[in-house]
């Protein structure tokens, strides 16, 4: 487990933006309860003739929400001590139309450091030992552990080599998969279209990034309006 410390940031708007990138709320996750306590064991009972074997239905996989994506934004922090190193954060969250978070993924790149990380987060009420899985386009699957969970989500760190980001600058699609609670897996798409321009960019002011926000919570408003005035409609 990587155990810098990402949060150092001097300003307010830094916590407010390393929290956005980092963290992600429950709200994909349909139960808390793990499969292990669903699979209570039967009572024995006697011997009798067989029977066919009873197909059980297939349990259908929830839906994934229909997200609204924040920019690929880059964001460098500096602690207030005298010897503290920056650290950049490059990072995207999606989002339902109430404006809470459903997943993130950041590229955490502590300055002086060889090893870079790429953290993502899942809601709380996952299913932690199965762990995540991450995946860019039809490329090869990796797996990595939960590593630690806050209030805000759940989060597995992946060690993100040079080959790694490159394939990210050239990729469509950045796949975040885990289990929930009820047994049922999750796949979370973040689009990688702009990840190249962010990275590779100068970093992002902090009053341009809260102009950004701003705007994203006004278009989730926006939308969160029109869905609640479409539901009264199809009420009447």
């Amino acid at each position: 487990m990587f155990k810098w410390n990402v949060f150092a940031p001097a300003r307010p708007v830094a916590y407010a933006f390393a929290f956005a990138l980092i963290g992600a709320l429950a709200v994909v996750a349909t139960g808390t309860n793990s499969v292990a306590e669903e699979k209570k064991a039967a009572p024995k009972k006697k011997d009798t003739p067989k029977a066919a074997p009873k197909q059980e239905p297939q349990q259908a996989q929830p839906e994934a929400p229909q997200l609204i994506f924040s920019p690929w934004t880059k964001f460098c922090l500096k602690g207030q001590e005298a010897n503290a190193k920056q650290v950049c954060f490059t990072g995207k969250d999606g989002r339902v139309e109430s404006g809470q978070p459903v997943v993130a993924a950041v590229l955490i790149e502590p300055e002086g450091e060889p090893r870079k990380i790429l953290r993502v987060t899942l809601p709380l009420g996952m299913s932690l030992q199965p762990g995540t899985r991450v995946i860019i386009d039809q490329g090869q699957p990796m797996t990595g552990p939960y590593v630690i969970c806050f209030n805000n989500g759940c989060m597995a760190d992946y060690e993100a080599s040079d080959a790694l980001i490159l394939i990210m600058k050239k990729g469509q699609g950045l796949v975040v998969q885990g289990i929930n609670g009820a047994g049922q897996p999750i796949s979370l798409v973040l689009p990688l279209n702009d990840f190249a321009k962010a990275y590779d960019g100068p970093p992002t002011d902090p009053k341009v990034f809260e102009d950004q926000q701003k705007k994203l919570q006004e278009e989730l408003q926006r939308r969160a309006e029109e869905a609640r005035k479409k539901l009264e409609g199809q009420q009447k």
